[in-house]
């Protein structure tokens, strides 16, 4: 089956302050006893979202503003700490499809590439002036162009960076090496026939 090509993402953004926010910040520990990722996306931010008595603490995510927005604004290191697949699995079951910040974790950047998810980064300037456009309109569509290598929001146009290997594999359909495994897998049964070797 081949995969989508991701050249371009638009939806409308949050913004969620901060640098060094870690997996563990994303989705916390206690809520990765599941046997699959399906039900992470309503415990994302849990802990800097709700108080021990389960009142709500103002967080981005809950702000009518924002409901429904599919791309995440942030700062420097983000998704840093524990290498918890669970973490990109969590923003993406909550309807996630990329972040833009300033710079990223290495392996929660990996993780988030082979979900399909674009982590795009942006200078800490441009990062305040999209969270401006996005504070003061927060329906304007924002758009990711990876061939452009562009953020769009409004009238509001900056430049971004993504690893050459990850853009190739994104623009190209090929950011899923497990779906790539499983689409060569009649021509591996074919070569597998005639080694004389694998032959019963």
């Amino acid at each position: 089956m081949a995969l989508a090509k991701i050249t371009q993402i638009t939806g409308t953004a949050l913004y969620v302050p901060g640098s060094d926010i870690d997996t563990d910040r994303i989705i916390p520990a206690r809520f990765m006893k599941c046997v699959t990722f399906d039900g992470l996306g309503a415990y994302l931010f849990h802990d800097a979202r709700v108080d021990e008595n389960g009142a709500k603490k103002g967080h981005p995510l809950d702000d009518p503003r924002f409901a429904g927005a599919s791309i995440l604004l942030s700062n420097a290191n983000f998704g840093c700490g524990s290498s918890r697949e669970h973490a990109p699995q969590a923003l993406a079951k909550h309807g996630i499809r990329a972040v833009v910040a300033e710079s990223f974790a290495e392996i929660f950047f990996g993780n988030s590439t082979t979900l399909g998810m674009p982590c795009v980064s942006v200078s800490h300037e441009d990062v305040e002036a999209l969270a401006r456009v996005i504070e003061a309109q927060p329906s304007v569509p924002v758009t990711i162009d990876l061939v452009a290598g562009t953020v769009s929001a409004g009238n509001l146009t900056v430049r971004s960076s993504i690893k050459p290997a990850a853009r190739d594999a994104l623009v190209n359909g090929e950011w899923d090496p497990i779906a790539q495994l499983l689409a060569g897998a009649e021509a591996t049964r074919k070569v597998a026939a005639d080694l004389p070797y694998l032959t019963f």
